[in-house]
């Protein structure tokens, strides 16, 4: 009974947790929470910064089975997606092509809009100087005296600017391409207002249907050439810049302009076209077909240049 009354008496308390904490579980909650928040509020943000267009490449693309997206296309080898492989891209339009020197950013260009603005711009420069050179020749008192000699119309190659013969005042000496002291008048008066635009020229000769035939075979075609260029050279005197010239060609009668007088001296003119882009680019694509693209009668001109008979035998100069 002694040894019994000796143990130890031994408590054993457990201790309870209140309500309080209940660890860090809720702070992973929260942030998934706030994450995805984030994740769609960004989502709303692009989706209202893109165009409808590039929403439909998009749904398109992800309707797209993945073995052909992986080929690059829709089946149909169309690649002009806003996604690759995403199909047909429905947001460019007939007659638009798409350019960027920044691959993250897409410019549409219409070409046809853009040629019909370059042109409408060509077409008002070459109507203001065309205006400007009917005052110049209005004021001047070199040119207005020979107001009738000097003809201007807009054609659909450029601005044709003529200078013609008249009965008693010929532009050249007799069956030469000497140019009288007048006609080196207006030509110089004329070079140097054609360097107020941009466009390129191209001079043509013509004589009237008068036969003129040398006895070194030196005929119309060899004679309009040579007054062409000799109209060259002065235009280049009178200030305008050498470059600035695309083609020179001798017509001879084969482009009259009075058809149903063709003896007639208005025949006999250097005919000066100030080329619109159209004109210009086609010339230049053409390599300078001895055609006289200013007058709009002169596209026959070259037809009948081709079909034109062999000279008869050399006969007696006759005056031009």
């Amino acid at each position: 009974m002694a040894e019994e009354g000796l143990r130890p008496i031994i408590v054993k308390r457990i201790k309870k947790h209140g309500g309080g904490h209940h660890g860090g579980a809720w702070k992973i909650a929260y942030a998934d929470f706030v994450t995805a928040m984030m994740a769609f509020f960004l989502l709303m943000w692009l989706l209202g910064s893109t165009s409808k267009g590039d929403l439909k490449g998009i749904s398109d693309y992800f309707k797209t089975p993945l073995k052909v997206a992986m080929q690059g296309g829709s089946g149909s080898g169309d690649s002009s997606s806003v996604i690759p492989g995403g199909g047909k891209d429905l947001t460019r339009k007939d007659g638009q092509v798409k350019a960027s020197d920044d691959p993250a950013v897409k410019k549409t260009f219409n070409l046809t809009a853009a040629r019909a603005a370059i042109e409408a711009e060509d077409a008002q420069r070459l109507k203001s100087l065309k205006e400007k050179i009917e005052a110049r020749i209005e004021t001047n008192p070199v040119l207005v005296k020979y107001k009738n000699q000097l003809l201007l119309d807009i054609t659909t190659e450029g601005l044709r600017i003529q200078i013609v013969d008249e009965q008693n005042r010929p532009m050249f000496a007799l069956a030469k391409a000497d140019l009288q002291p007048y006609t080196k008048e207006i030509l110089h008066e004329i070079g140097f207002v054609l360097n107020d635009v941009p466009n390129r020229i191209g001079l043509s000769g013509h004589t009237d249907s008068t036969p003129y035939m040398s006895e070194t075979g030196y005929s119309n075609w060899e004679l309009s050439a040579d007054r062409a260029n000799a109209s060259r050279r002065e235009l280049i005197v009178g200030g305008m810049a050498d470059a600035k010239v695309l083609r020179v060609v001798g017509l001879a009668s084969a482009a009259n302009l009075d058809k149903a007088d063709p003896f007639n001296p208005i025949n006999r003119r250097i005919s000066i076209l100030v080329m619109n882009k159209r004109t210009e680019e086609s010339v230049i694509r053409d390599g300078g077909r001895q055609i006289e693209v200013g007058a709009e009668d002169d596209a026959a001109a070259a037809a009948g240049a081709a079909a034109a008979p062999p000279p008869g035998p050399p006969g007696p100069p006759v005056r031009k």
